[in-house]
């Protein structure tokens, strides 16, 4: 069923036939990867693989989300969990098929996104930023590396009444996880890239020796803090290493550069800040906007090496404008202004574009090498920054509610499948926000995830209310038996 306009009309007693047309979409999204999954395995494996991206669609649950004995109750039926975890198990556990074909399809996804903005005229930018997937119970799963707890952080954050005391960074099991978006000017982005990887571990101190006055190991442990230290080490790296983040990222950015092309503007955090990282991407031409620390040094005009704070200091806007602030949601009224800069290690010219909202918010310093020559210039910098938040959106989400810290899985390779399945899903999620499909989101949104007060309609949550009303809608009208039969 393409035609669906007429159906949206009937309201909800035409909830099967959308049912099937969005089921329809779920197959044409993954057409081109079915095929090449086809050539390589058994058809009734390829049928479990379309079917278990439905089964992640429906179920949705943060702690359980992606385990295969829940995911199997889904595939089949109650009755049938344990048949239903084996056939996920087959397909993620069969050696005929790699992850790197889920990413090369999400590839081929993202360039042909590319050319619909260039045909549409449009600026295209593409977003880097990283993450961690936390596995604070696991020991033994193959992969794992320590990294740092972001949930440790929020969770133990000063709040009125409560307090810790300062100390090092809580260090938990799990992986880095990369992931590129790419979007436009406005509308939701596209998926590029996202890799999991592990990093070896910084070395260790060497223990202190014991003193020879007769003390034992039990009583040179608790002579300082009174009991005994714990020295427990992680599961030993046994997953893809990488030897250091520069080299992943370095990487990743001459894959972009050869599937997207040098016209794609790459926007990054002020993680890749520095003269290691400038050192690698000048050479390859490729443009790019930097958010830039403010107590980094820069030569100004003048030859002076200066922090960028400095640069800026006393100099007037050119313009001020009012602009939404997404994080904040409302509008901020923002002065920008720019100056001709170099890195003091390069002779690349570069320019730093500063943003200076109204309140507390601090300046961006964004180095960049677009060259700014009118107000207009500048403003197209801050605004490419600004589409940033997108992916840390995007990170929010894929933790939350695709329960993307859940997998279970001992094994890498099948780990790194589900990951990737996951991503394809959250891909698919996104076609469902273009512009295009406005009728179809309020359709399900009234049907299937109908909420009553003006706080939930307007909250900027459509993604979350989406899936929610999708997974009501499948479970409303499940797909065919004959589907389920043989499926390997």
């Amino acid at each position: 069923m393409h035609d669906y306009g007429a159906a949206l009309t009937e309201g909800k007693p035409a909830a099967g036939a959308i049912s099937a047309h969005l089921r329809e979409r779920l197959a044409t999204f993954v057409a081109p990867l079915c095929r090449e999954l086809d050539a390589r395995i058994d058809a009734r494996l390829v049928r479990t693989f379309l079917a278990a991206l439905e089964v992640l669609l429906v179920f949705r649950h943060r702690q359980y989300g992606l385990l295969l004995s829940e995911l199997g109750a889904f595939l089949l039926s109650p009755d049938r969990a344990p048949a239903g975890t084996k056939r996920l198990s087959n397909l993620l556990r069969s050696p005929k098929w790699e992850a790197e074909l889920i990413a090369a399809h999400l590839w081929q996804q993202a360039e042909a996104q590319l050319q619909e903005l260039r045909a549409a005229g449009e600026e295209a930018l593409l977003l880097w930023d990283e993450s961690v997937l936390e596995k604070h119970e696991s020991r033994q799963v193959e992969g794992l590396c320590p990294v740092r707890s972001s949930k440790a952080a929020r969770l133990t954050r000063p709040q009125p009444g409560c307090f810790r005391k300062p100390g090092p960074p809580v260090v938990v099991p799990g992986m880095h996880w990369l992931a590129l978006l790419l979007v436009g000017p406005s509308g939701p982005p596209t998926v590029a890239a996202m890799r999991w990887f592990t990093l070896p571990r910084r070395s260790r101190k060497p223990p202190t020796p014991l003193p020879d006055h007769g003390e034992t190991a039990e009583t040179a442990e608790t002579a300082e803090t009174g009991e005994p230290e714990r020295r427990e080490e992680l599961a030993p790296l046994s997953g893809p290493r990488a030897p250091d983040w520069r080299s992943v990222k370095h990487a990743m950015l001459q894959e972009a550069l050869r599937r997207l092309g040098r016209k794609v503007l790459h926007i990054w955090d002020r993680g890749y800040a520095g003269s290691p990282w400038l050192g690698l991407v000048l050479p390859t031409g490729a443009r790019f906007v930097l958010r830039w620390p403010k107590g980094y040094q820069l030569l100004d005009a003048e030859g002076l090496r200066r922090p960028a704070w400095q640069i800026a200091r006393g100099k007037r806007a050119w313009g001020q404008r009012y602009l939404w602030d997404p994080r904040r949601r409302e509008y901020r009224k923002t002065g920008v202004l720019a100056f001709t800069v170099r890195h003091p290690d390069y002779q690349a010219p570069l320019w730093l574009v500063v943003g200076r909202s109204h309140g507390r918010q601090e300046p961006w310093y964004l180095l960049t090498s677009e060259a700014i020559h009118t107000e207009a210039d500048a403003w197209k910098v801050l605004r490419a920054y600004a589409r940033r938040w997108q992916i840390e959106l995007c990170f929010r989400y894929s933790k939350s509610e695709l329960a993307l810290e859940s997998p279970r899985l001992w094994k890498w390779s099948g780990r790194e499948k589900l990951l990737l399945m996951v991503t394809l899903v959250y891909a698919f999620l996104l076609t469902l926000l273009f512009r295009p499909l406005k009728d179809l989101r309020q359709w399900l949104l009234r049907y299937f995830c109908h909420r009553t007060g003006h706080r939930s309609q307007a909250a900027a949550a459509p993604l979350y209310r989406l899936r929610e009303a999708l997974s009501h809608l499948w479970i409303a009208f499940p797909r065919a038996a004959a589907v389920l039969q043989d499926s390997g």
